[in-house]
């Protein structure tokens, strides 16, 4: 089920009624949050709720074993059972046919026939996301940063959350399970700012992602078609097309969360007006990269053990951050060339900073340009399709391919631009603020003109005919 789909217009409204009908009651709260989103989640593949059942069940009572266990020993022992099993299922479901192929290219390499094994696995949505939340219960519990819970139902409501389900932010237990704890009482002015959150992260989403998605796909899928500067213009898009559907979804689940009376972490700060890469990574998917912070980059020693050991933490961090996001080689080289931007980077402030300081405007521009490059790896499906767009790169023969591979009409080209632009004007006017506190200082007459304005733009722009899924699902 799509939070721009149909079917969740109607589902969201009878979950509501129903969670308020027992304001007075917070485990039958829970219970309806957790049917919810069990028949959220199971929409897409009813199957899969046996891995997430799986999942939750596991740590819940690695949780308590943990916790009356006085031994290192056994901790530890009761953590590498956590680890086993979700790790297990993740690189089962993500990461076999990958690790079989690799395995059966370096029995290859060294004069042996090896066949790899494949099987016709499919990757159960969201599982990245819940996987790395309920691993967060276990480790917290084992370096002894949080106290296990006896109450069941708030625990498999904290996991399979379905606004956060999919696509996160990634919630840290603890602080997203002691809300399940404690009693809610619906706030009028919290739901109205969930409302508008949910507009705002569905304009993103259905008109400016959808949208630039069209150019992008028609690019990527013929990219002997396309001129160097045409591909150039599909790696801008798409970058922007990723931050519009992903920061889309996550206003939508934190918008979502607060008609319940959850309030769930921002996992988005306007990244591209960053001045460098490491402000940008503080600003974008801030819950995945605070998560391999404290359970990669600090465990491997962070910045405490020398410029070396500090190099490697970085550059380690990136990789498993590629691999996160998909089992191939494309994305293993994109977390090695994010790593490599940073640690350049790192490496001249620290030498040269006093020496070149670059005008705010130019460092957005040089940060845009870091992050959209790589990029091009991310798109791709495969490495030699990778190759392929580099080599269309230097084919500068025309500038761009004609405005009908990705719009219909001169029309709906102009309102995209003209959408595009109050995106912009709109993004530099929230900063790094939440989009209701960004413009509820606002006098209301305008206000109101911009909640129209993005109903506007959705009525005349958006795809009623076909729900897009959202990018970050296939992680």
């Amino acid at each position: 089920m799509l939070f721009n789909s149909l079917s969740f217009a109607f589902f969201l409204p009878l979950v509501f009624a129903a969670y308020w009908l027992w304001k007075k009651h917070r485990q039958r709260q829970n219970l309806v949050l957790l049917l919810a989103s069990y028949v959220f989640y199971g929409f897409w593949d009813w199957r899969f709720l046996v891995l997430i059942f799986i999942s939750t069940l596991t740590d819940y009572v690695v949780g308590l074993y943990m916790g009356k266990s006085d031994s290192p020993r056994q901790k530890k022992l009761w953590l590498a059972l956590s680890l086993g099993v979700n790790l297990g299922i993740l690189g089962f479901f993500k990461y076999f046919n990958f690790f079989a192929d690799a395995f059966a290219r370096l029995i290859q390499a060294i004069g042996m026939e090896a066949d790899p094994i494949t099987l016709n696995v499919i990757l159960p949505v969201g599982i990245s996301f819940y996987t790395f939340q309920t691993l967060s219960y276990t480790i917290d519990i084992y370096r002894g940063k949080l106290e296990p819970t006896k109450d069941i139902l708030s625990f498999f409501t904290f996991v399979s959350f379905f606004p956060q389900l999919m696509a996160g932010p990634i919630e840290r237990a603890e602080r997203l399970l002691p809300q399940f704890f404690a009693s809610r009482k619906f706030n009028a002015d919290e739901a109205a700012s969930g409302l508008r959150l949910i507009l705002w992260g569905l304009f993103k989403k259905i008109v400016i992602a959808d949208r630039l998605g069209w150019y992008v796909n028609e690019v990527f899928a013929e990219p002997t078609h396309a001129t160097g500067m045409g591909v150039l213009l599909a790696l801008f898009a798409f970058s922007i097309q990723v931050y519009g559907d992903f920061s889309g979804y996550s206003d939508m689940a934190i918008g979502i969360a607060r008609l319940f009376g959850i309030q769930l972490m921002t996992n988005f700060r306007t990244p591209f007006f960053s001045t460098s890469i490491q402000e940008f990574w503080n600003r974008w998917h801030i819950s995945l990269s605070t998560w391999f912070r404290d359970y990669v980059y600090i465990p491997m020693g962070g910045s405490r053990k020398g410029v070396g050991r500090w190099s490697l933490a970085i550059l380690t961090t990136f990789l498993v951050s590629g691999l996160w996001h998909g089992a191939n080689y494309n994305f293993l080289i994109w977390g090695f060339a994010l790593g490599a931007f940073y640690l350049t980077e790192a490496f001249f402030l620290r030498n040269f900073k006093a020496t070149f300081k670059l005008p705010a405007g130019i460092s957005m521009v040089y940060v845009f340009l870091a992050f959209s490059l790589p990029m091009l790896l991310f798109r791709a499906e495969t490495f030699d399709k990778s190759l392929l767009l580099l080599g269309q790169l230097t084919e500068w023969t025309g500038w761009l391919p004609p405005i009908s591979v990705a719009y219909e009409s001169l029309r709906e080209g102009f309102l995209l631009a003209i959408a595009l632009l109050f995106f912009v004007l709109m993004e530099i006017r929230i900063g790094k603020k939440d989009f209701h506190l960004a413009i509820f200082s606002w006098r209301r007459p305008y206000r109101w003109l911009i909640y129209y304005s993005l109903i506007l733009f959705i009525l005349l722009l958006a795809d009623f005919t076909e729900s897009r899924e959202f990018v970050y699902f296939q992680f």
